[in-house]
């Protein structure tokens, strides 16, 4: 930690503030997958409008991207945190009382929008608090808070579906909210955000970090892959597993908890051992080249093999995939700390208007080639087909730009 860090004790606290909001923000993202099903059978909605729900809740949080990044610079991460939960927990109520897609999109941009700095508030902080390489930890582990918020919305949710309904589930999801916003104005200190404050007006934009080589370098890997991974997570696995491979819903919900499980494991793994492969001058570029192609062969595997994929070879295909999350607190790295708000928020934007783009595009290919007289589970295949395709232009792209690493991991002034 850097000499303005808190003890150990109270960073722990601040970081579990920060990760319970985190959970919420990742639940309520993966929760369509699961209840897919029911909007399909209550409410009639199809694949195209699947994804089009699904991708309302990536539409509000990129809208709000941009003037976060700006905000986190000038207010700093509680403050803003704060405020924009509030609209979540509106959202989460507009959500249980929706009674059909134009109001269920509303409520889910609205939620989007209000747990938007759930991951960029704490990344924010913690290039303040913390080192660069305790950064790539923290990251690392609050990405398995996520995973296992998406590993709630699974089994556990299809298990209070019959208790609850999806609307009682959603009025559970609202409270918890309020009790996460509590949690964070006891426990992040007000002096996160002063720092921030004190260093908003230095020199510095987003035209300067849009054109950063390393920036521009890693935004296709963000765009399809990353929004690609996150997407497939948080959507098509499910109907997937209903639709093409023929399980029921509870046996999806299943395989969806496998899935995320395993990204859980992942992360954590990740968190353990970057700071250790960073002492030994591994860097971010070396393992996303060398090992994001494993994604490629599994997917390419998805879409050309005639029997259906099970859970586990998406989740295989998911963890191949988690090379590309280091960029993300890298990117941070590679700009001046009074620019990290701007700098994560910006990218942030670029993986989540991808990951609209992959749901709702998903959705209309599928819908588009049976419309052309593919069965289902040809016209998935073939969606996921194109899919590879993009996945593998992205990482070209991302080889062959010019070799700027991003290296504030092994450069302290970038910590200022």
């Amino acid at each position: 930690m850097t000499a303005t860090s808190p003890p150990a004790a109270k960073a722990a606290l601040v970081f579990l503030a920060f990760a319970f909001a985190y959970f919420l923000s990742a639940l309520l993202r993966a929760i369509t997958a699961t209840l897919a099903p029911v909007f399909s059978q209550e409410l009639g909605l199809q694949s195209a409008d699947l994804g089009l729900l699904a991708g309302a809740y990536f539409l509000g949080f990129s809208v709000l991207q941009l003037p976060l990044g700006s905000a986190l610079d000038r207010w700093g991460p509680k403050r803003v945190l704060l405020t924009l939960l509030v609209l979540a927990v509106l959202g989460c109520g507009a959500f249980a009382l929706a009674d059909g897609l134009p109001s269920l999109f509303a409520a889910r941009v609205l939620i989007g929008m209000g747990v938007s700095a759930g991951l960029m508030a704490p990344l924010t902080c913690y290039r303040h608090l913390l080192s660069p390489t305790a950064q790539l930890r923290a990251n690392s582990w609050m990405l398995m808070t996520g995973s296992l918020g998406m590993l709630a919305s699974t089994m556990p949710v299809q298990a209070l579906l019959p208790l609850w309904g999806w609307r009682g589930i959603f009025w559970a999801l609202t409270l918890m909210l309020v009790v996460a916003m509590a949690i964070i104005a006891w426990q992040v200190p007000a002096s996160a955000a002063s720092t921030a404050a004190a260093r908003a007006n230095r020199p510095g934009s987003y035209r300067d970090i849009a054109r950063h080589p390393d920036f521009l370098r890693c935004v296709p890997l963000g765009f399809v892959s990353y929004g690609g991974l996150i997407a497939v997570q948080t959507l098509w696995a499910g109907p997937w597993l209903t639709q093409v491979a023929g399980e029921s819903s509870a046996s999806a919900a299943r395989g969806l908890f496998v899935i995320n499980a395993s990204m859980l494991v992942a992360f954590m793994a990740w968190g353990a051992f970057m700071p250790r492969l960073v002492a030994r001058g591994v860097s971010v570029r070396s393992l996303i080249v060398g090992g994001l192609p494993v994604s490629f062969v599994l997917l390419g595997f998805i879409a050309l093999w005639p029997h259906p994929a099970q859970a586990w070879v998406w989740a295989l295909w998911c963890v191949s995939c988690t090379f590309v999350s280091l960029i993300q607190p890298a990117v941070g790295q590679a700009f001046p700390s009074h620019l990290a708000g701007r700098a994560l928020s910006a990218y942030n934007l670029v993986i989540f208007a991808g990951v609209f783009a992959l749901q709702w595009g998903i959705g209309l290919l599928i819908q588009s080639l049976q419309a052309q007289g593919l069965s289902e589970a040809n016209a998935f295949r073939a969606a996921f087909g194109a899919f590879a395709l993009l996945s593998f232009a992205s990482y070209a792209w991302y080889v062959w730009m010019p070799k700027v690493e991003l290296t504030a991991a092994h450069n302290p002034s970038r910590n200022e």
